[in-house]
């Protein structure tokens, strides 16, 4: 049982609404671009890729730009849009997404949708984690080479929909922990760096052997 589904449980003892994402937001097929159209700044962009690898659960920034002439062929999200990366290597990392909370409007890759819809941001993004989510994406993937999940299919799938200030609510409290999570790392990561180098000191000491001269 994911965070998520830990707080709707205490917060909604009576239970919650579920309906099809497809009536509480609209899907919308982002369009093709490649890295070759990539330029130092311009017109944001987020990739399917980058959605695994440069993003959390929300951004207010892109690590990429294009032309802004491109502008007119482009999907674009809007602030509190969701982008969610519709192709992946497995069903367990598909669908992964990202809160879009940045002012401008950025393009969107088409191997993503933009999922408009009228819950808090990250809330939306969180509800990608939550096990009634993934439990029901399992039956709509199509797996090949990759794995894909199209937008018809995500309009089926069912979601909680509690009110808006338990939304809040759970948003505020899962933002505290991801930040928790992330210190807890970055204090992991630097004593795992410590202790390599200190045994890298250590290791050098012990193996510097003085080279025997003749008499």
């Amino acid at each position: 049982m994911s965070h998520i589904d830990e707080l709707l449980k205490q917060r909604c003892p009576g239970g919650v609404e579920y309906r099809p994402m497809g009536e509480v937001g609209e899907f919308i097929r982002g369009r093709r671009f490649t890295k070759n159209d990539y330029v130092d700044s311009g017109l944001g962009c987020i990739h399917y890729g980058q959605i695994y690898t440069d993003y959390g659960t929300s951004t207010d920034s892109t690590v990429t730009f294009l032309d802004p002439s491109l502008r007119g062929s482009l999907r674009l999200a809007r602030k509190n849009d969701l982008i969610i990366a519709a192709t992946g290597e497995n069903v367990e990392d598909v669908c992964k997404a990202v809160a879009w909370l940045g002012e401008e409007e950025i393009a969107v890759h088409d191997d993503c949708y933009i999922f408009r819809h009228s819950f808090h941001p990250k809330f939306a993004s969180y509800l990608f984690q939550c096990s009634a989510f993934r439990e029901q994406k399992v039956k709509y993937v199509n797996e090949s080479k990759v794995v894909r999940v199209s937008g018809a299919n995500l309009a089926k799938i069912r979601v909680p929909v509690p009110p808006v200030d338990i939304q809040d609510e759970i948003v505020k409290i899962l933002n505290t922990m991801e930040a928790l999570e992330a210190e807890l790392k970055a204090e992991l990561e630097a004593e795992i760096a410590a202790r390599r180098q200190q045994y890298t000191y250590y290791r050098d000491r012990l193996l510097a052997f003085e080279e025997k001269t003749e008499a």
